[in-house]
């Protein structure tokens, strides 16, 4: 067996874990066990993947390579966690999320059901870094269910994304974006309605 499997770790039937997988890490001030770690059923956790104690995770959730998931979070019904993907601790993800790789999350992020986050998107959570008391500040997104936010973009702490809104690729979102609103740039704005979008390749009506 080339993973390990922590004390108190509850991993439902029909799960596949990749090579060097590591599950029920305990936190900084925790003991082995300390906390319970479940995973629903149905779950591809594939090599180097590493989560912690503390977490829920529904059915059918997936990890690329090496991907890292902290303490104390609440993850739905199939998500799926990308290749190098970060997730810190204390945040939420609802049910059909996609993370593609390399995406970080930090704690106090909140993204609802059905959004889907591009490559290399960064999201924070921390106003002032290094501040003395930049901890009673932190918070993170939120991220209304099914919207889209496009490659490498970036997302300020606090930061409200309306439900189905989309974001376009390399954005820095300094602002709310309100639901169904289409938002680019450096800062990002808000241009047109995603309902007003056309498919660029003719092979369907509406591209969302």
């Amino acid at each position: 067996m080339n993973h390990k499997i922590h004390e108190n770790v509850k991993i439902g039937e029909g799960a596949k874990i990749g090579d060097y997988v590591i599950i029920g890490v305990p936190p900084k001030g925790k003991k082995d066990g300390e906390l319970k770690t479940v995973i629903g059923k149905g779950a591809t956790i594939r090599s180097h993947t590493v989560i912690y104690a503390g977490n829920v995770i529904g059915d059918n959730f997936q990890t690329g390579h090496g991907a890292m998931v902290r303490e104390n979070n609440k993850i739905g019904n199939d998500v799926s966690i990308g290749t190098n993907a970060v997730v810190e601790r204390d945040s939420s993800i609802g049910d059909g999320v996609r993370l593609h790789s390399n995406v970080f999350v930090p704690e106090y992020t909140n993204i609802s059901k059905g959004a889907w986050v591009g490559p290399n998107v960064v999201f924070t959570n921390a106003r002032h870094p290094l501040c003395r008391k930049v901890k009673e500040c932190m918070k993170g997104a939120v991220v209304g269910a099914g919207a889209k936010i496009g490659a490498n973009s970036t997302i300020l702490p606090s930061i409200k994304i309306g439900e189905n809104a989309l974001i376009g690729a390399g954005s820095v979102v300094t602002k709310d974006v309100p639901a169904g609103m289409v938002a680019f740039g450096n800062p990002a704005k808000v241009t047109k309605k995603v309902s007003e979008l056309t498919c660029s390749s003719g092979k369907s009506d509406r591209p969302y």
